[in-house]
């Protein structure tokens, strides 16, 4: 059935609008494997930190690589463009590295992380926070860099995608697409990413049929809460196998529950018998979010219709995923970053193993067989049951599991352990960094010899988790434990086409 075809019965209540050697380059890798893998919107480092940590002009080299050949153009108009220079200009700022060959790209990221070490380094010298062994100059790292582990797979490798609503280059208010511009200047345009490299085929096809379905709803989209309507994000996440979970985001504003009954069970009937149905949704949830960002224990997802769960293979393991937990965007490359961890970890019989924000519990999960113990902690609590229900499916029994906030649970777990094994502590904090509770309550545990700090933008808050682990006691502070010393860091790149890098650091004392 046509799209069309099925419009019209509802056409008279359609609003319609108007159309690895050390520092000496990069590991060699295998041929780009062309796999069905999807991926976590992982933001990654900003252009303007980017900018900062390589002392304003790694960007100008970046753009002057990626566009060399090219003449210099005006800045479009916000409605005069072709369509293809929109797409451009999204590929550009979504995935700034996408000209270049994907060799290229590596040189690029691995240049980034000895800016980003060197910056590091100079904090540390500053504040005199680490002993120098020798006379050191700008260009001095305070730790062996390892040269970048590519990610096995180059496109369509992202596991999850969230998509905006808003305007779009024809002034459509119901245009799914990500956004271009900024608010501040009032040119926000939401452009679709059909051409994006690291967007999945299926995640684009979910998106576009959305947008489909949001031009016949009688209903207006959200684009600030305080004008009013209703629909606003979609959120896609798949697996390996193709299977498809849809999460749609609503805003109720002063609907009654028998008007929201009406709305879910139109985009319902879309994606399960209407034009939407080619999508093959394994589910698809609906979540009344009156803010920007909504937990599961703030305003509940809601199962229209298929399974709650999408389950991925990873390192032998079967994980369950909720819609809102925490997974890698790039799977393949989650698998080098875990293994990466272990061997950095250096996690034995001997050791507990502790996972500090957790997500699924992935990497835990994943080094249980070497550990005495694994302690995972994290927010949400969906993904503690999941990270709980994988252990107990993969018949894993020395694994234990906390919902709730770091900086309440660790202190307390921690003196329950002390004394007991060594810990080998393993953290990959959100963007906004740890709490400095939780900073606290590693520096004054005796017991963890061995941390490996995972972050994927290092500056900011995480800067000041890495200088506040490895600076000399500090009473007012309440640092009083042994400082942390840092020895490698190895950057596995799970973001191609990005200027984002995952960076593991091996810290000791």
């Amino acid at each position: 059935m046509s799209v069309c075809l099925w419009m019209a019965g509802i056409r008279r209540r359609v609003l319609v609008h108007s159309p690895r050697c050390f520092l000496s380059g990069v590991a060699p890798f295998s041929k780009q494997l062309l796999l069905p893998w999807g991926a976590r919107q992982l933001p990654g480092w900003s252009r303007l930190f980017l900018d900062t940590a390589c002392q304003g002009n790694f960007v100008h080299v970046i753009a002057k690589n990626c566009q060399r050949g090219q003449k210099h153009q005006k800045k479009p108009s916000r409605l005069g463009p072709p369509e293809s220079s929109w797409q451009e200009r999204l590929a550009d700022v979504v995935t700034p590295l996408w000209r270049l060959s994907y060799e290229e790209q590596l040189k690029v990221k691995f240049e980034a992380q000895k800016k980003i070490l060197q910056r590091l380094e100079s904090y540390l010298q500053m504040l005199q926070r680490v002993k120098v062994t020798a006379a050191a100059t700008s260009k001095e790292l305070c730790c062996l860099l390892h040269p970048i582990i590519p990610s096995p797979v180059i496109n369509g490798y992202r596991n999850k995608s969230t998509f905006s609503v808003n305007r779009g280059p024809d002034g459509n208010p119901k245009t799914v697409g990500y956004y271009l511009g900024t608010w501040r200047d009032g040119n926000v345009v939401c452009v679709q990413s059909s051409h994006l490299k690291n967007i999945p085929e299926k995640h684009n096809q979910v998106a576009q049929y959305y947008e489909v379905f949001l031009r016949q709803s009688p209903l207006e989209p959200c684009l600030l809460f305080h004008e009013g309507g209703h629909w606003r994000e979609l959120t896609v996440r798949t697996n390996h196998q193709g299977h498809t979970m849809a999460i749609v985001t609503f805003h109720p504003q002063e609907l009654s529950q028998e008007e929201l009954c009406v709305q879910k069970e139109a985009i319902k009937e879309f994606f399960l018998r209407g034009p939407g149905a080619v999508c093959d949704l394994t589910s698809l949830y609906f979540q009344e979010s009156t803010m920007t960002r909504c937990s599961h224990q703030q305003s509940p997802y809601q199962l229209l219709f298929g399974e709650p769960y999408i389950f991925e293979g990873l390192l032998g393991l079967k994980i369950r995923i909720s819609p809102d937990a925490f997974f890698q965007v790039n799977t393949a490359g989650a698998e080098m970053l875990y293994q990466t961890v272990g061997e950095l970890s250096g996690v034995n019989a001997n050791t507990i193993l502790l996972d500090i924000c957790c997500g699924t519990g992935a990497i835990g999960l994943s080094l249980a067989q070497h550990a005495s113990q694994v302690l995972g902690i994290e927010l949400v609590e969906q993904a503690v049951e999941d990270a709980r229900w994988t252990a107990a499916f993969n018949g894993i029994t020395n694994c234990e599991f906390h919902a709730g906030r770091a900086e309440k649970i660790l202190p307390w777990l921690l003196k329950s352990k002390e004394g007991v094994q060594p810990v080998v502590a393993v953290v990959n904090p959100p963007r906004a960094g740890l709490h400095h509770r939780v900073v606290q309550a590693i520096r004054n545990c005796r017991a963890i010899r061995t941390l490996v700090f995972v972050s994927c933008k290092l500056h900011g808050e995480t800067t000041r988790n890495i200088t506040e682990l490895c600076c000399p006691p500090n009473s007012a502070k309440k640092l009083l434990g042994e400082p942390f010393v840092l020895r490698q860091a190895v950057p596995v790149d799970l973001f191609p086409h990005t200027a984002h890098c995952e960076l593991a650091l091996l810290c000791t004392r």
